[in-house]
């Protein structure tokens, strides 16, 4: 997977500074592996990634896109932590066929696959876009963008947010969609007939906008609604959608 970088994070306190930081629990990590977030403060998606344990540090596998931002922001909130942040060179394969020795079961679905972590590609030829599209798994910078909650992108659905672990970066934020409110709006699967680009925004009969149209695969696809507006036949620059 020549599109993700891997970030080590080693050091003494590289567990309770990541543990502060981002939406779920490193202790879950230790040798084996979560899915998680780093939000603003304001609870606004940062960066989605893996965090692999490892005897001597943790790994982050993350969008080659959005490493840069990441490790800034790492870099940002280290003050006096014992840590050091350094990407390293790390080859990141992913299947869903039989699962390579030291492999990791993906942990947003049981359908993912596994990841694997090592100095060679042994990734297979699944259709990805399908898989995600049939499990309503978000992809980073696709449906995944700086304006996401990550409620509202199903991170509980795919374990990337653990309530319980404390405080981390937006946690505010995300703790009252949970507890507070009725998510109005989210990713949802949808039928579609025809194909119209990612970023399309969908209409409802009444021609009020209803959504946006993201990853398309077999007549189907992922659809960011508002729930109150996404009823009936909808339409997006030609292509019929229905939930």
């Amino acid at each position: 997977m020549t599109d993700r970088t891997i970030l080590s994070i080693s050091g003494e306190d590289r567990v309770s500074f990541l543990r502060g930081l981002i939406t779920n629990d490193v202790d879950k990590a230790a040798n084996g592996i979560i899915y998680a977030a780093l939000l603003t403060p304001q609870g606004k998606y940062i960066a989605d990634f893996f965090v692999v344990g490892q005897p001597d540090r943790l790994l982050i596998d993350v969008a080659s896109s959005h490493a840069p931002t990441l490790a800034q922001r790492l870099m940002m909130y280290r003050l006096r932590a014992a840590v050091v942040i350094e990407e390293c060179d790390v080859i990141v394969s992913r299947g869903t066929g039989p699962t390579p020795d030291g492999a990791l079961i993906d942990p947003r679905h049981p359908q993912m696959g596994w990841r694997s972590y090592g100095d060679a590609d042994v990734s297979d030829d699944t259709d990805w876009d399908a898989l995600r599209v049939e499990h309503v798994i978000p992809e980073t910078g696709i449906e995944l963008t700086p304006d996401t909650y990550i409620l509202e992108a199903r991170f509980e659905a795919l374990n990337g947010v653990d309530f319980k672990k404390g405080c981390y970066v937006g946690q505010e934020i995300i703790a009252r969609m949970k507890h507070k409110t009725t998510l109005r709006k989210g990713l949802a699967k949808v039928t579609i007939d025809g194909t119209a680009p990612v970023g399309t925004s969908i209409q409802n009969v009444d021609g009020k906008e209803a959504g946006t149209l993201f990853t398309q695969a077999g007549g189907e696809a992922i659809a960011f609604l508002r729930f109150d507006r996404a009823q009936g036949n909808m339409t997006a620059s030609g292509a019929a959608i229905r939930l």
